[in-house]
């Protein structure tokens, strides 16, 4: 999906954020009770955030797409869904599902500026290394009015504990090693990169029902509802929309 963290392996497994576990586990992107899980949960929250399309050529660009989670989300919003995705496997399935999949990094993604109506960014800006760059290329391809959705994990103590010590050991947590706690995300610098690009940010946290997870662990529920929780100290959506670009307003002009 995208560029590893620069780390050494550890002596207790092998390294964290190594890209190559997405194409280890190519297999279970759509195996509902496998490796990614609460992946398909996350992209139901996220895709909840999506409006349908407003004009008939509406385009919904999803950077680091892997595969092709939203697809069935957005199916009938009327867009045109573009992913982006650093994984050959995980682009082949996103293309089974009808997702238009450009092989690209986060950080230099080859389509125009504003060409997008909306761009999704999920559970991706906890891997990447210059967060900076990848907000202004995110930013970059929204068109002004457009909408800016991401889900990400935050830079703190709690993130760290919830994501990476506890939930790597329970049922449909994430696969171990798959996340860095070094490269979780500070909000604060996220909302002020976003901003400085003319998107107006805003946060709430996310968390797995207790009464859907207890269903699913029992074969009672094939999936689990995220729900919004006002704490942003762990999971996390944002949202917003596009500022257009300023005009040049000069005194005494007519």
């Amino acid at each position: 999906m995208l560029r590893p963290a620069r780390r050494r392996a550890s002596h207790r497994g092998p390294r964290r954020n190594d890209v190559q576990q997405y194409d280890d586990l190519v297999d279970e992107w759509w195996a509902r009770r496998g490796a990614f899980a609460m992946l398909h949960w996350i992209a139901a929250a996220r895709a909840s955030l999506v409006p349908p399309a407003d004009r008939p050529d509406g385009v919904l660009v999803d950077v680091a797409c892997g595969g092709g989670l939203m697809a069935p989300h957005v199916a009938r919003r009327g867009y045109r869904h573009v992913g982006v995705d650093l994984s050959p496997s995980a682009g082949r399935v996103a293309r089974q599902r009808g997702v238009h999949v450009v092989r690209a990094d986060a950080a230099a993604l080859p389509l125009n500026d504003g060409c997008a109506d909306v761009v999704v960014a999920g559970e991706v800006l906890e891997h990447v290394t210059d967060l900076s760059t990848v907000v202004a290329e995110v930013c970059r391809v929204l068109r002004p009015g457009g909408l800016l959705v991401i889900d990400t994990i935050a830079d703190t103590w709690w993130a760290r504990f919830s994501s990476i010590t506890l939930a790597e050991r329970l049922p449909a947590g994430p696969p171990r090693y798959l996340h860095d706690g070094d490269l979780f995300v500070n909000r604060d610098e996220l909302r002020r990169l976003c901003a400085a690009r003319r998107v107006d940010l805003e946060l709430r946290g996310l968390r797995p029902s207790a009464w859907d997870y207890l269903a699913w662990l029992m074969h009672r529920r094939d999936s689990v509802r995220m729900v919004p929780v006002r704490s942003t100290a762990g999971l996390f959506q944002g949202r917003g929309t596009k500022a257009p670009e300023p005009t040049d307003v000069r005194e005494g002009a007519t």
